[in-house]
């Protein structure tokens, strides 16, 4: 009896430790409208977070490319594009890379944290942190 209590706890905590992950799909938001703008797959590799663009939602912008970025990513297609970049974990936050912008092509420094399961901040800043934006993703549903 009491290895079947050990095990479901076991397999409880294992199942809460997966939900207050940083990792997975997030639905990421215009600030003007608040509309659905794309989804963003965040990933890990070599113990530090990636990010990418895995879908967008309005079909006009489906084949955008990214004509202010510099360097591998210039003219390179939005979607599919990485644009959160070596982020290692330091305490409750994900912090020391980098997050790019493809509306206007600037990388800014950022750090990121996850407020709830469901809930993730973002800021972007210039400098210090103070001098930045954030902003928030909701977990995606399948």
């Amino acid at each position: 009896m009491l290895s079947r209590i050990i095990c479901v706890f076991f397999i409880t905590f294992s199942f809460s430790m997966n939900a207050q992950t940083i990792f997975g799909a997030w639905n990421s938001f215009d600030e003007e409208t608040n509309r659905l703008e794309s989804v963003i797959e965040v990933y890990e590799k070599n113990d530090q977070a990636f990010a990418k663009i895995t879908k967008i939602t309005n079909s006009e912008n489906q084949g955008a490319i990214c004509i202010n970025c510099s360097g591998e990513r210039k003219n390179a297609p939005i979607l599919g594009m990485n644009i959160l970049t070596g982020l290692k974990k330091d305490g409750d936050e994900w912090s020391g890379g980098k997050i790019l912008d493809p509306k206007n092509g600037k990388e800014y420094k950022c750090y990121i944290q996850l407020l709830d399961e469901n809930t993730l901040k973002i800021r972007g800043y210039i400098g210090f942190s103070m001098f930045g934006r954030t902003a928030i993703w909701k977990r995606a549903t399948k």
